[in-house]
């Protein structure tokens, strides 16, 4: 387990450095990624002018947010969005209300407020001390205000200014990345005031957002993680109109009065610290030296007392004699805390620092699995000597000591090819070189290692979304922490082998046969003989997670290979192009999009698969998948694919497949569509039938119809299982919702339920994915823990998923699974179903709930997969048991 460890820390520190991404992603104002509910506003004009409709280049409602009042003179209107969790902006983005012609209001200039827990509200400020922000000249250019210095906020406030009295409206976007490092505020000595040759040089953090008293910063962030890091010469600056020394905070010995620099740093949460790099000066012949030895101490929370003993770093450095700016990087051996203090002691008279940062990772890492913390009774270790690791500026590789880098680099060779070959071993004997494979595939560099890039001057874009920008900052890091699957995959593949085996798990490249053992809380005899499931099933999803959504938007099932004969797949109706009219957009993805079409007499189309019960004269509902003409050939070859798959499902509760338009681009595919929507629309605007019978005006539903709905899902998943299909995003939201079963509406009567695939594809629906690093989308509330942390997806973790959409239908939509926590913290949550130490947690029984029924939702959830039952059985226990229950 040692050398896993070693092996993952060495993988960690060299996959970082593969790429740089550019840390301006937009973060979903305009493409309906950041929903309605977390954009506000001190006032608006009219509903269709409400706070929901201030997103860039969309021109829903009347085309903008515009508030209820003149923004002149007091400017005290604002637009707020809430991020959920900090993030590193480093662009914004603004637009006019141009409403088709019509809209004749912009906003000239604004202000931005921004906090980070959303109490405290701080200015935002140029790096010359300006507070307004230039805005628009008319409705319709986007203008992108570059952030210069960027903010680090969870929650950011736009306020519209005017130099007369006049109407504005506003339309917004947000441009940059999760803020990983969980720094949030820092506490240093205030900087010094330098006389070179009377020159006056400001050492001063000038950027600071926190308090200053006492010649002390605290409760802000400044220049030390601004990701600008100081050249060679102090005195020059890569900005421009600024004073001499801005790049660098520093401190005079004599000045401050105490021969360490002490620097004490705030994390979010408890985290394990790895390494600290640390940016710093030499220029020796102005007195100015890289610190000579640092002393780190660690606090697991604020009110814990400091850790014994401190962790005492001596810094051996080379080219003593070039004045060259570095990098320092200090290794922190794993040491858990949320507080951590450091003192940097002075070589000379002056301490330079541009940037500081962390590689660290919360507390819940897999690490610690691995390396438990030493007792803080052992006796204090002696001072840590490593060689000096110095970047050079403007060098995108680290340098050693000339004299010794043969040497180095051979002996790092060796060890990296001897820990592959032990790692190597292991893997092959638990079987996991499929899995390894699948992984190295899955995680491209982009994903391993952020950087940022800020240009200097505004971008005017005329509506479109072709963005060119200039690099000039670069972060020194910004780590990935064990949220990231980079991290949860380089575990598994180390760690997790050795542990399951430990633990007696089985480990095997498919799901294991199911045993026909009775979850806890069922009828042992009645499982036994209704299970269906005693067969082993071929492990068919070992999916990449992130080609996890469809060519149009929608999700896509994962299947096993695929006969090409006549008699599996017979050819499908091309329908007429000029027959499908066009109701609405239900969604799009990344190559297509997916439409609400109507067919007018369908009757009439002899060559159309006809199955429903449609009345003559009146039109039929379809969902049009319709792929962009300019896709990629794979885009297209997926496509075609996907129209063989779900050519294959021909159930009473599976959305089918009615015909292609093939013959010409673009290429479509019609399936069905139900004339209620979905399940989760339908049946979050109703509520339980009482028994007392209905005492309001409130659609209701009835308990035996949920049954009856939920019984539909299972024998439609009971179908895709005996495909070996895995549907891999079964939700409410996935289910439509056809015409009425049983009694009428307002008496709570069921309704034909069919199982569809295109929900993730829907911005309604965004809140309910996790995206990585703006690309990837999960649905991490409905997955099973094997599916988030190894990517398994099979019909197992197809019943998880079952057993959580049941639970939506017992609440009747009135809340998200765990609404309680984070998306982190259900990423965490999973994390402990792994380590199986009684500390998961659950999703709560409904209050409509029985509790039988809650005892088959909770075998849905078995952490052993063998354990879960069928969804044969599942089936039969929703249609012969539940129904009698209360």
């Amino acid at each position: 387990k040692q050398v896993t460890t070693l092996l993952v820390l060495v993988l960690l520190l060299l996959l970082v450095n593969v790429k740089k991404l550019i840390c301006r992603y937009a973060l979903g104002m305009e493409d309906g990624t950041i929903p309605d509910s977390d954009i506000t506003a001190s006032s608006a004009w009219s509903d269709s002018t409400e706070a929901k409709h201030g997103r860039l280049s969309t021109g829903e409602g009347d085309g903008a947010w515009c508030p209820a009042g003149p923004v002149f003179p007091s400017g005290s209107e604002y637009l707020q969005v809430d991020l959920r969790k900090l993030h590193f902006l480093s662009l914004v983005g603004t637009q006019g209300r141009h409403a088709d012609g019509l809209g004749r209001e912009f906003a000239r200039s604004y202000r931005l407020h921004y906090s980070r827990d959303g109490r405290h509200w701080i200015t935002w400020k140029d790096r010359w001390g300006q507070e307004v922000v230039s805005g628009n000249k008319n409705t319709y250019d986007v203008v992108l205000k570059d952030l210069g210095p960027p903010i680090i906020a969870r929650m950011v406030r736009f306020y519209p200014l005017a130099d007369r009295v006049m109407s504005v409206c506003l339309r917004v976007e947000l441009y940059g990345c999760v803020w990983k490092d969980g720094l949030k505020a820092y506490t240093a000595p205030v900087g010094h005031v330098m006389d070179l040759s009377g020159t006056p040089v400001y050492l001063n953090d000038s950027i600071y957002d926190g308090s200053k008293e006492a010649g002390v910063m605290f409760g802000g962030l400044g220049q030390l993680c601004d990701g600008v890091l100081g050249g060679n010469d102090f005195m020059e600056s890569k900005e421009l109109r600024v004073w001499p020394g801005y790049d660098y905070v520093g401190w005079n010995r004599e000045t401050l009065g105490k021969p360490t620099v002490d620097i004490e740093f705030h994390f979010e949460k408890t985290r394990v610290f790895h390494t600290m790099q640390v940016h710093s000066n030499h220029r020796h012949t102005q007195h100015v030296r890289v610190f000579n030895e640092v002393v780190c101490e660690f606090k697991a929370s604020l009110l814990s007392p400091w850790a014994e003993p401190a962790l005492r770093l001596e810094v051996p450095l080379s080219d003593l004699h070039d004045p060259s700016s570095r990098t320092i990087s200090l290794p922190l051996r794993g040491q858990p805390a949320q507080i951590l203090r450091c003192r940097f002691s002075f070589s000379d008279r002056w301490l330079l620092i541009s940037e500081i940062s962390f590689y660290s990772t919360l507390v819940l890492s897999m690490l610690l699995l691995l390396t438990p913390p030493a007792s803080q009774t052992e006796p204090a270790a002696p001072p840590v000597k490593f060689p000096a690791v110095t970047l050079r500026a403007g060098l995108p590789v680290a340098k050693y000591d000339s004299s010794n880098t043969a040497i180095l680099i051979g002996c790092l060779v060796g060890i990296i090819l001897l820990l592959l070959a032990v790692i190597a071993v292991i893997l092959w004997r638990q079987y996991w070189k499929k899995l390894l494979g699948k992984a190295q595939g899955t995680l491209s560099s982009d994903e391993l290692r952020v950087h940022l890039s800020v240009p200097s001057d505004n971008v005017v874009i005329n509506n479109t979304n072709t963005h060119t920008y200039s690099s000039r900052y670069q972060r020194i890091h910004t780590f990935p922490d064990d949220r990231d699957l980079f991290l949860l995959y380089l575990f598994f593949l180390s760690a997790c082998a050795i542990d399951m085996a430990d633990k007696g798990l089985p480990i095997q490249e498919g799901p294991p046969p199911y045993p026909g053992a009775p979850p806890p809380g069922l009828s042992a005899a009645h499982y036994g003989e209704v299970s269906g499931g005693g067969g082993s099933v071929p492990h068919y999803a070992e999916a990449d997670i992130i080609s996890l959504q469809g060519v149009s938007g929608n999700n896509t099932y994962a299947v096993p290979a695929l006969s090409a004969t006549p008699t599996d797949c017979p050819p499908l109706p091309e329908l007429p192009r000029e027959r499908l009219i066009f109701k609405e957009k239900l969604g799009e993805g990344q190559f297509g999009e997916v439409h609400l079409c109507e067919i007018e007499n369908p009757q009439d189309l002899a060559n159309l698969e006809f199955p429903f019960n449609v009345r003559k004269g009146r039109p039929l509902l379809v969902a049009v998948k319709i792929l962009r003409p300019d896709a990629s050939k794979n885009a297209r070859n997926d496509f075609l694919k996907e129209v063989k798959i779900l050519s294959r499902l021909k159930d009473p509760n599976i959305i089918r497949l009615l015909g292609v338009c093939v013959s010409s681009d673009p290429l479509c595919m019609v399936t069905e569509y139900m004339e209620s929507g979905d399940l989760n629309q339908y049946l979050s605007h109703r509520v339980l039938l009482d028994k007392t019978g209905p005492s309001h005006n409130t659609p209701t539903i009835s308990y035996p119809a949920l049954i009856s709905m939920a019984s539909q899902i299972a024998s439609g998943m009971k179908f895709l299982s005996s495909l070996n299909f895995v549907h891999r995003d079964l939700a409410t939201r996935n289910c439509l919702v056809g015409g009425e079963r049983g009694e009428g509406e307002d008496r709570g009567g069921e309704r034909q339920i069919k199982i569809a695939d295109f929900g993730m594809s829907r911005n309604l629906y965004a809140g309910d994915y996790y995206r990585i690093q703006g690309r990837a989308v999960l649905p991490i509330r409905w997955m099973a823990w094997e599916c988030i942390l190894m990517g398994k997806f099979t019909t197992a973790s197809d019943v998880w998923a079952f057993g959580v959409t049941l639970w939506e239908m017992l609440s009747v939509c009135q809340e998200q699974p765990y609404s309680h926590m984070t998306d982190e913290q259900v990423i965490d949550n999973a994390g402990e179903f792994f380590r199986d130490q009684g500390r998961q947690v659950y999703l709560s029984r409904p209050a409509v709930c029985p509790q039988g029924l809650y005892e088959l939702m909770l075998s849905c959830w078995n952490r052993d997969c063998k354990l879960r039952p069928s969804f044969a059985y599942i089936h039969s226990f929703l249609t012969e048991d539940a129904m009698n229950m209360v």
